[in-house]
């Protein structure tokens, strides 16, 4: 059954007041002669009908208005997130105002619920993720150092040995420290670009350069397809970040001759960088994942493999710091392509020396 509103509900209180006193009305002239007789009743019950409307209706008005009042002001305030005052006052019905306005802020929290439960869960994932990757390099370097004091110091066999261990150890907390830090200050805008005109193509061919050595120890071969004439605005030692990320990736996960491709296609203002690899590729459902810091992908992609875990994140937000987007694609057993884009140099300046 339909709630009743203030109004409906005078009208009802008026009518059965009209009623009954028309009925007793009628009673104490039911003895009276004439025509007139017959209408007083009915008179008497139209004006009864009137005089209780008015009266209940402000009655009740009032009586629900001074009580749900508090809390209308309160649910609104709550709502819009604003101090306590005196709420606008919509047309309709007082009780269907705050029943709008309690299922509308009901909806609301509802939603920020949820993404607090999402940021809940995302937080005691990382830290998580982030224990377990400072846990690896923190028990190495602690069993290295205990083997040392109980003996293996006065080892000439052991001791140099295990000491370089103890330090890769603190290089690689050193690295996740770095890393993390410096995904904090691209989040919080600290750390400031310095964008100039890069020639694009002599950029990557410095990062492959770099990589050189790791890419034939495993067998793979980067190649630099771009055009001499792509000139690009962006931080050079951030965009060498990204590259550098992205070819050792191509390295780690390529197949034994292999090969890994970086090009790039025009976009209107926009230039379109693809690094492409044909190694063991990535499953569908990690895709959307892969730039959360420490996330990795199954067995094949393990914590023994070496970095911080946090690689690809940095990517990500370096592309965003830029004001672009990055994005992948793959498919298990064929290949990764990373695509980002760069904002274009405001004039062709021909081919501009990289340093």
């Amino acid at each position: 059954m339909a709630q009743l509103t203030t109004r409906q509900v005078s009208v009802l209180a008026a009518l059965v007041t009209a009623i009954g006193g028309g009925i007793l009305v009628g009673v104490s002239v039911s003895l009276m002669d004439g025509p007139l007789g017959m209408w007083v009743p009915f008179l008497s019950a139209v004006v009864l009908f009137g005089i209780a409307y008015g009266v209940l209706s402000m009655a009740i008005e009032q009586f629900v208005n001074s009580r749900i009042k508090v809390l209308y002001r309160t649910v609104h305030n709550l709502k819009r997130n604003r101090p306590a005052g005196e709420p606008p006052e919509p047309a309709g019905d007082a009780i269907d105002r705050v029943n709008n306005e309690v299922r509308e802020w009901a909806r609301e929290r509802r939603t920020e619920i949820k993404v607090l439960e999402e940021r809940e869960k995302f937080r005691r994932e990382f830290i998580g993720n982030l224990a377990h990757e400072l846990k690896t390099p923190i028990f190495n370097i602690q069993g290295y150092i205990l083997t040392l004091l109980e003996g293996g110091l006065e080892d000439e066999k052991v001791n140099r040995d295990f000491l370089n261990r103890a330090s890769n150890g603190v290089d690689r907390l050193m690295k996740i420290v770095e890393d993390l830090d410096m995904i904090t200050k691209l989040e919080s805008g600290v750390m400031d670009l310095k964008l100039k005109a890069l020639d694009l193509r002599g950029t990557v061919e410095e990062a492959i350069q770099e990589l050189e050595i790791q890419a034939r120890d495993k067998g793979v071969t980067l190649r630099n397809e771009l055009a001499d004439d792509v000139v690009v605005m962006a931080d050079k030692g951030r965009l060498m970040q990204v590259l550098m990320n992205l070819l050792n990736n191509a390295i780690i996960y390529g197949r034994e001759g292999g090969t890994c491709t970086v090009s790039s296609y025009p976009l209107d203002e926009q230039v379109l960088v693809e690094v492409n690899d044909d190694g063991i590729g990535i499953s569908e459902e990690h895709l959307p994942r892969l730039f959360e810091r420490f996330y990795r992908v199954g067995k094949s992609r393990a914590r023994n493999e070496g970095g911080s875990g946090l690689g690809l994140a940095i990517v990500k937000h370096i592309i965003e710091a830029h004001g672009q987007t990055i994005s992948v694609k793959s498919r298990e057993g064929v290949g990764t392509t990373f695509s980002f884009t760069l904002q274009k140099a405001p004039q062709r300046l021909g081919r501009i020396a990289s340093s």
